[in-house]
């Protein structure tokens, strides 16, 4: 196994960046999908030019189209030319890279393949050093999860026969309510131990994501502040401007709550709220983040109409393109029920956020992708200005921006010279443009700390299960309610009225973004 120190400084953790992993081997089941052409082998060629990966590196597609290892490496080098963060290929180093790619045919349910697999790895291992050394990722839909996970078992792929370490990587949605990500961690568990999964979740990649531990607990100017005694509230926003495309079968049986709000938007929320862990080690960090979501106040079914908002977009155009309703998307059904749009209020019942309002939202077809955390501090007690000319003072905010441009701004006030009035300002911190260097992909960073034994930015167990617990409740009120008019917003707007009446309630508003 890897000697994986626990990272309980800054110094530890950027030791843990400039580590190469031990010699593996991953194999991707599902090599033939967009995922693996569009992310998965984009990002790890980008770490092999960076020279991030170890020596003998080699994956191996498990698929069932009949491809050869040749026609596999063609396929993933217009996907790396296509996608790849550096852009085309370096032909040496993709000549480099490639011979470490293999390609095994076989469906899922064969036992006679795995056994197959289990030979080609053996053989990967004496000729290119991997040390018996494993990643199995899973990127495929998750109906096929559980054969899959049940075949390794029967195959003794589950642990390396050769001394060296196996892990496997989950892909989301990590079932579709508390129910079924109940069992399928119960199938897992039943052929991997619990330090053996990695439960992938992107947004977790992102450096911007990443920050919002540093940005708080290695700046002394922050965290004082970062509680209800200060904050008035907190927005969480991850607007998209497409529609469903080409998911629209997939998409009608989830929604935005599940596709979204269950993973994405909760993991943001816990690094905002959590706790200080006690290091920066992966259980510390995830013990925090589950406390988190353990001290959110749950939404029982007959109150969603309180705090909750649904929509639906309809037709419409955004950035001047022309888009059709979701109603009319292929593989959506006419008179479907299925949120695109959601906003919610949530509640932590800590010492730290009691009473601080968290306002989730996220939507499709919205006027533009960005993704943003803002904090939004109380006014001033006292508005010494209140009976001049200079009463008009915009509360400070501090915003975490997640994309497309990273990076941390925060708003205050100042006074207009010459003039008697205050006008916000905003100091603007920019990844781009501080460090000069584009930001690595979240696959690069992930799929590297999984090959290192680094669970910190992957969910546990109890993590997934206590987010469901919070989101079944939401899904059984809708079920139980009447049917919504949808649609009840345009393409290319910032969701439904009801949205914008929702925080007016409260005297708040959204950000305009």
């Amino acid at each position: 196994m890897i000697d994986t120190p626990p990272l309980d400084n800054p110094l530890r953790f950027g030791l843990r960046l400039g580590r190469t992993p031990e010699p593996c081997t991953m194999v991707i089941f599902g090599a033939t999908g967009d995922l693996t052409s569009r992310k998965l082998v984009p990002a790890l060629y980008n770490l092999a030019r960076e020279r991030r990966l170890p020596g003998g590196f080699s994956v191996v597609g498990f698929a069932r189209r009949d491809w050869s290892d040749e026609f596999f490496r063609e396929t993933l080098l217009e996907g790396v030319n296509a996608n790849s963060r550096s852009g085309p290929a370096e032909p040496a180093l993709w000549a480099s890279f490639a011979d470490g790619l293999f390609y095994h045919r076989s469906s899922f349910d064969d036992a006679n393949g795995y056994q197959g697999l289990a030979e080609r790895l053996g053989a990967i291992d004496a000729e290119r050093g991997t040390a018996g050394n494993r990643v199995f990722y899973l990127a495929t839909p998750p109906e096929s999860y559980a054969e899959i996970i049940r075949q390794l078992g029967a195959a003794g792929l589950n642990r390396s026969q050769g001394g060296g370490w196996t892990r496997i990587i989950v892909e989301k949605p990590f079932g579709r309510d508390l129910e079924s990500a109940r069992a399928l961690n119960q199938q897992l568990l039943a052929v991997f131990d619990e330090e053996q999964i990695y439960r992938i979740d992107h947004y977790l990649g992102k450096e911007t994501v990443q920050n919002i531990i540093v940005a708080r607990f290695a700046n002394s100017i922050f965290e004082p502040i970062w509680d209800r005694r200060y904050v008035d509230h907190v927005q969480i926003t991850v607007a998209e401007s497409i529609g469903v495309e080409d998911r629209g079968g997939y998409y009608d049986s989830s929604g935005a709550l599940r596709d979204m709000i269950q993973n994405h938007l909760s993991q943001l929320l816990t690094l905002v709220a959590m706790e200080p862990p006690v290091s920066y080690d992966p259980d510390a960090v995830r013990d925090e983040k589950v406390k988190v979501l353990r001290a959110i106040k749950p939404i029982a079914p007959e109150e969603v109409d309180r705090y909750t908002v649904r929509g639906q977009y309809g037709a419409g155009s955004v950035n001047g393109r022309p888009l059709a309703g979701y109603r009319e998307e292929r593989g959506v059904a006419p008179d479907s029920q299925t949120e695109t749009y959601v906003a919610l209020k949530l509640f932590i019942d800590s010492w730290r956020w009691a009473g601080v309002p968290f306002y989730l939202r996220s939507g499709k077809a919205l006027p533009r992708r960005v993704s943003e955390i803002a904090i939004q501090f109380k006014t001033v007690p006292i508005m010494l200005f209140a009976d001049t000319p200079m009463h008009d003072i915009e509360p400070n905010v501090l915003a975490i921006k997640i994309q497309p441009d990273e990076g941390i701004t925060l708003k205050f006030g100042s006074k207009v010279p010459g003039q008697q009035q205050i006008r916000p300002v905003t100091m603007d911190f920019r990844y781009g443009t501080s460090f000069g260097v584009a930001s690595p992909e979240a696959y690069e960073r992930l799929l590297l700390d999984c090959m290192l034994g680094d669970g910190t930015l992957f969910t546990r167990r109890d993590e997934v299960e206590a987010s469901w617990a919070l989101i079944t409740p939401i899904h059984q009120g809708w079920e139980n309610g009447p049917p919504q008019p949808f649609p009840n917003y345009e393409a290319g707007t910032w969701g439904p009225a009801a949205a914008d009446e929702f925080m007016a309630r409260d005297g708040r508003a959204w950000r305009r973004l």
